[in-house]
């Protein structure tokens, strides 16, 4: 007994003593990583951008937190935005080359960043962009750039927008799984993959025009880069004219195919470097550092840009899911803070459980009633994400957003056809006629589905209010552009559901319009936990996205966003304010 004592003692001590050695390993990590916050930047420096992380609207990191950044696997756009605004005006900065590939940010997010890169190119600076291969994606993000090169063995795809989704009647039937569903929207298309083995016109329809209208932007902003008309455009698309390096060239989508190092003698050439001369690269996560410490817009008076990003969900929220817990904590600061005089709350989600998205609905009236209020759509700002910021004073949108989709639905897994099946006989006992309202195992009765039905019926009317208040429109003109339809940002300013078409910036100088200041600072909301916060305070949590990198790692992208879309579907609770399907856009 004396031994085993001693030996669990020892096992006990070596863990602990593990545990501390692995707790100096990180503090030492963080302290190393926030250590080099002084970059030296070259006169004659180039910036080199290389977008190979998720981009998000907003990281919001703690500054005061010796640990952030150590196990952030993201970029914040708001981050690299400024970056670029800085090195426009740093005479250390020359210009900047382009490294991207496979782009992992969204497509008004691209334009925003392509917007910048235009920017930066009027002050007098060059851009110049590198490949080995170009999705549409990375080609419409660098045909900004003054020079566009490809590998002599790299590919460009290039060929027009597209969109999967997949349907599971039949495998429901087959299962005997199924989902019950209520929904109010002839295009709340979210639930159709549950009703139907095929798509519905309806869909096909609002699909086929937003990524047509998606389409007609990346290609119209394409054509006045690199001078093509886009007819000419669309005829390369159709032919598949810019499959092969060679092909990219004639067509006039890129100025040459080089290897890399022949490209590092083109940026020699623009920076009159001799050839045994280096280029003076600096990263972009470095000077990311340095333009932090730069502001662009300074004074006593302040807008409150606050990040409302991610699915809707009942909660606290974080940078990856919007809950009504910092978000409405965040507009309450903005509100009572003297020194702000406006507030931009940027949106970027494609709704969710429309119980929060009303909680925040209202929370940004109250601000509204204090002071401007102006909404900047991001990628998406659809169903509830469209919802909360109709309570804003003025909504700017990218034409590339998705937005709209005012109409709501719900969804309730049902196995009663399995438990047949298989046997199982679920018997209920109650107190009154409705204490028993639903059983898993019991096919959805039809007073329970008229209960339903009512409470999808009122949120609907209370959206279509909602949306009528705010946008100064009958509730009969919404009704005609709702049923749940979603439209790209230049469709929705048409349709008088946003105001005025353009990025962040646009809808901050609006702020200041209307606050009528002329000087002012920024102050960002909310801010977030980061990694190593979460993985001290939720183990289990880490350990699961730990589970799903992996999981992702081993069946690809594509199979897993199916796998996560599905489990997304059959895990909503409550009236669902979302967007009616998840675009995969290729």
């Amino acid at each position: 007994m004396k031994f085993l004592r001693n030996l669990l003692a020892a096992i006990l001590g070596t863990l602990i003593a593990f545990g501390i050695l692995f707790a100096m390993f990180l503090i030492f990590l963080a302290l190393v990583g926030n250590a080099d916050d002084t970059v030296a930047i070259k006169r004659g420096s180039v910036l080199e951008i290389t977008l190979n992380r998720p981009i998000y609207d907003y990281e919001g990191q703690d500054e005061a937190d010796p640990f952030r950044g150590l196990f952030e696997v993201g970029a914040g756009l708001d981050e690299i935005l400024h970056a670029i605004a800085v090195a426009k005006n740093d005479e250390n900065i020359r210009g900047i080359s382009l490294n991207s590939g496979f782009l992992m940010a969204g497509m008004a997010q691209t334009q925003e960043l392509r917007k910048a890169l235009q920017d930066f190119k009027d002050a007098g600076k060059f851009v110049y962009s590198y490949a080995d291969y170009y999705t549409q994606k990375d080609y419409y993000l660098a045909s900004v750039a003054d020079k566009v090169y490809l590998h002599p063995q790299g590919a460009m795809d290039f060929k027009g927008l597209s969109t999967e989704i997949l349907y599971f009647k039949e495998l429901q039937e087959k299962s005997g799984v199924k989902m019950e569903v209520v929904r109010h929207g002839k295009y709340k298309s979210a639930v159709e993959p549950f009703l139907s083995d095929s798509m519905s016109d309806e869909n096909r329809e609002q699909i086929k025009e937003l990524i047509t209208s998606l389409w007609n932007v990346m290609i119209a902003d394409i054509g006045a880069s690199r001078n093509l008309d886009t007819g000419d455009l669309n005829k390369i698309a159709d032919t598949l004219g810019a499959r092969l390096p060679d092909y990219a060239t004639q067509t006039g989508l890129v100025d040459g195919v080089l290897y890399f190092d022949e490209y590092e003698a083109e940026l020699k050439n623009e920076l009159a470097l001799a050839e045994d001369d280096e280029v003076k690269y600096v990263r972009l996560p470095d000077y990311v550092k340095v333009a932090k410490r730069k502001k662009i817009t300074t004074g006593k008076d302040k807008i409150a840009l606050i990040y409302a990003q991610g699915e809707i969900l009942y909660g606290e929220g974080d940078k990856d899911y919007m809950g009504q817990g910092l978000i409405t904590r965040a507009l309450k600061k903005a509100r009572e803070n003297d020194r702000v005089k406006a507030v931009v709350l940027r949106v970027n989600s494609p709704g969710g459980n429309a119980l929060t998205a009303d909680i925040i609905w209202r929370e940004v009236e109250l601000t509204r009633k204090v002071k401007p209020v102006v909404v900047s759509f991001g990628d998406v700002a659809a169903s509830g994400g469209y919802y909360i910021g109709v309570a804003g004073n003025h909504i700017v949108a990218e034409p590339t957003t998705i937005t709209g989709s005012i109409g709501v639905f719900g969804t309730i897994p049902n196995i009663n056809e399995l438990a047949d099946d298989i046997g199982i006989n679920a018997e209920q006992v109650g107190t009154n006629a409705n204490s028993v309202d639903y059983s898993l195992f019991e096919p959805m009765s039809d007073g329970f589905r008229k209960v339903i039905e009512e409470s999808i019926e009122n949120t609907y009317q209370t959206f279509l209010s909602r949306v009528a208040d705010g946008r100064g429109m009958s509730r009969a003109a919404v009704d005609s552009i709702a049923q749940g339809r979603v439209w790209s940002g230049v469709e929705a300013q048409r349709l008088g559901l946003v105001d005025d078409l353009g990025g962040l910036d646009v809808a901050i100088e609006k702020a200041a319009e209307l606050a009528e200041i002329d000087t002012y600072g920024l102050l960002k909301y909310p801010r977030y936990k980061s990694d190593f916060e979460r993985l001290m305070s939720d183990l289990n949590g880490i350990k699961m996205d730990i589970g799903r990198a992996v999981l992702k790692e081993e069946i690809g992208e594509d199979a897993y966003q199916i796998l996560h879309d599905l489990k997304q579907l059959t895990q909503q609770e409550g009236i669902q304010a979302r967007m009616p399907f998840t675009l995969n856009i290729k």
